[in-house]
């Protein structure tokens, strides 16, 4: 029998006993998850999680206190599992289809959790704290500064950032919004390809190529370099990057690629 242990500051809980409310706990929140996708917030009910997880109705109250509290700890393992999907997944050789495997995984959470996902971006507020949403903001722009660092990027990576996730958000709320049976599967698809080409180009362009094309004048930046000037930009202001430079003098360079750009 696990027997509560005597600390230093106070009492901790016997290992044995800790793995089991930890067990118990993600039963309870799995079960509450899979009928809240399922069947809407209407199903999760006292008597139906804890039916489902198979613990009694006091056990959800022992650990939540409340089915509010059951439902912010579920909702934050859901999350945590897509934020953990997303950055440790393996990345592809192509930035840009590392891209479109993020937005594919994007989309995928708001139709797999449309709940979930409603919560964190369909009821947005500017004044309000938002980390999840910010996580996965910054992951997303982890994805497009490498795109920016092969040189691909046509844009800075703040606004592409935006772009793509503008429209990755817009395109799975839309689909959130129509029945399963009405849903076009070729809509995300479309839609991912066609902010892609807006902000990206594909790796064989070159500036010769570019120039060729007469993208190029003299005494004119071609497109190229404005890409080049991107991933320069890009380059510097990712983390562990050895700029010798100030901080003005960073700050003042980054602004000279920016109108470069």
């Amino acid at each position: 029998m696990d027997r509560t242990q005597q600390a230093a500051g106070g009492t901790v809980e016997a290992p044995g006993r800790e793995h089991r409310r930890e067990a118990q706990r993600a039963a309870i929140e799995t079960a509450a998850l899979r009928l809240l996708d399922e069947q809407g917030p209407g199903a999760v009910t006292t008597r139906a999680v804890s039916a489902a997880a198979g613990v009694q109705a006091m056990t959800i109250y022992r650990l939540y206190g409340d089915m509010d509290g059951l439902m912010v700890s579920a909702a934050a393992r859901c999350v945590a599992d897509y934020l953990e999907a997303k950055t440790t997944r393996e990345r592809h050789a192509d930035p840009v289809d590392d891209l479109r495997a993020g937005w594919d995984l994007h989309v995928g959470f708001g139709l797999g959790h449309p709940y979930v996902y409603a919560q964190i971006y369909g009821r947005y507020a500017p004044d309000q704290a938002n980390p999840a949403a910010d996580e996965g903001a910054e992951i997303l722009r982890g994805l497009v500064r490498r795109v920016a660092e092969a040189g691909r990027l046509t844009r800075d990576v703040e606004t592409a950032a935006q772009m793509i996730h503008s429209a990755g958000r817009g395109v799975t709320l839309t689909l959130m919004a129509t029945p399963p049976e009405r849903r076009d599967p070729s809509l995300s698809h479309a839609c991912r390809e066609a902010v892609l080409a807006a902000v990206t180009v594909p790796a064989a362009e070159t500036a010769a190529e570019a120039e060729a094309a007469g993208e190029a004048a003299d005494g004119v930046l071609s497109a190229a370099d404005r890409r080049h000037a991107v991933a320069l930009g890009a380059a510097l202001s990712s983390s562990g990057a050895a700029v010798p430079f100030t901080e003005a003098e960073h700050a003042m360079f980054q602004e000279w690629l920016g109108r470069l750009t």
